[in-house]
């Protein structure tokens, strides 16, 4: 019996049997057991060397993405996936929600690199510092952290990082509104729960104003979940029950776009009323209106930096690095100056 019979017993097409003994995601559950039931009735036994065959013959490169909606990583996956076409790799993309599944992240990525077969894997974001070593004691494949924090305490020996100084980036967007006179400045997180990016970011910030002398109100640290309409409504709420405050720093250029929304459906002036800075440099923050003060990440050196050192990993050319890249503030129109 071979697979096309197995095809033929189960109703199926033989790329489907393939798709099964494989293990693709692609196939409807049903399908799949009712396929395996076929085999076992019929106590089939795939031939595995023609499968190990391709599998060494393989050039998947997989990129692991946290979060569902991120347009920064957006940005970056394109640089990304055009530079693995461009050596011959496939990219394969997995996206993941860390609040709603029940395995740890490295639980995920040891998942997903057994489960592709990969060659290597970009990480964009995450929290890997728990990551022990007899996690990955039998899969010898590289990994690069790509913009997690410069800070989190992970193992050189099981990845790459590239990355960005968040402390030292949210100290100067805070300490850029002090110098702007402000001394009522709010800031909005993505996620309280979040021991990355918004750990160093919100610590960046309450040092700035520590060494300006400006005690820190906790009334001030709102939660915008990384997206506009979190923010928006969160925005609503600071300006209603903080209404003294004179600046607002998002972490995201997202959650900045939906607090001024926020703002000027309160009837105030984006850079004149309350001032608004973010972070990431999307492109749409210089078409927003008023154009968007911001910390712009260099995604397109990450992107290229991660896949170069990736690449130089997978053919033993080189050994983990921690590469941090520096940030840029961009002064637009959002962020005025307080006189006195």
């Amino acid at each position: 019996m071979n697979i096309k019979d197995i095809a033929k017993l189960s109703g199926v097409g033989v790329s489907t049997v393939s798709r099964v003994l494989n293990n693709h995601p692609d196939v409807k559950k049903e399908t799949r057991d009712k396929v395996l039931e076929v085999m076992k009735e019929h106590n089939y036994v795939p031939n595995n060397s023609a499968r190990i065959l391709k599998s060494n013959n393989m050039k998947h490169i997989g990129v692991l993405v946290k979060g569902i909606f991120n347009p920064f990583f957006s940005e970056m996956l394109k640089i990304i996936e055009a530079r693995i076409n461009q050596i011959g790799y496939t990219m394969i993309l997995h996206h993941y929600d860390a609040n709603n599944l029940g395995d740890s992240e490295g639980e995920v990525l040891v998942s997903f690199i057994k489960g592709k077969r990969l060659q290597g894997v970009i990480c964009l974001g995450g929290n890997f510092s728990k990551i022990e070593g007899e996690f990955f004691e039998d899969i010898d494949v590289p990994v690069v952290l790509t913009s997690v924090d410069s800070h989190m305490k992970i193992s050189n020996q099981l990845f790459s990082r590239v990355c960005i100084n968040n402390k030292k980036a949210a100290y100067e967007a805070t300490d850029y509104l002090i110098q702007k006179g402000h001394k009522h400045i709010a800031i909005m997180l993505g996620d309280e729960f979040d021991a990355g990016v918004s750990n160093r970011r919100i610590k960046g910030y309450m040092e700035a104003l520590a060494a300006a002398g400006i005690p820190v109100n906790k009334g001030y640290v709102v939660m915008g979940g990384y997206d506009y309409a979190p923010a928006y409504e969160s925005a609503k709420v600071l300006l209603a029950n903080q209404p003294e405050i004179t600046a607002l720093f998002a972490i995201s250029d997202i959650m900045a776009i939906g607090a001024g929304k926020a703002i000027s459906d309160c009837g105030l002036k984006i850079g004149e009323d309350i001032s608004l800075i973010g972070f990431d440099g999307l492109n749409i923050g210089e078409y927003y209106t008023p154009s968007l003060t911001t910390i712009k990440q260099p995604g397109t050196r990450m992107a290229e930096k991660s896949i170069d050192l990736l690449m130089e990993l997978i053919e033993k050319n080189g050994s983990n690095q921690n590469i941090i890249l520096e940030t840029k503030l961009i002064e637009r129109m959002s962020v005025s100056q307080i006189e006195g």
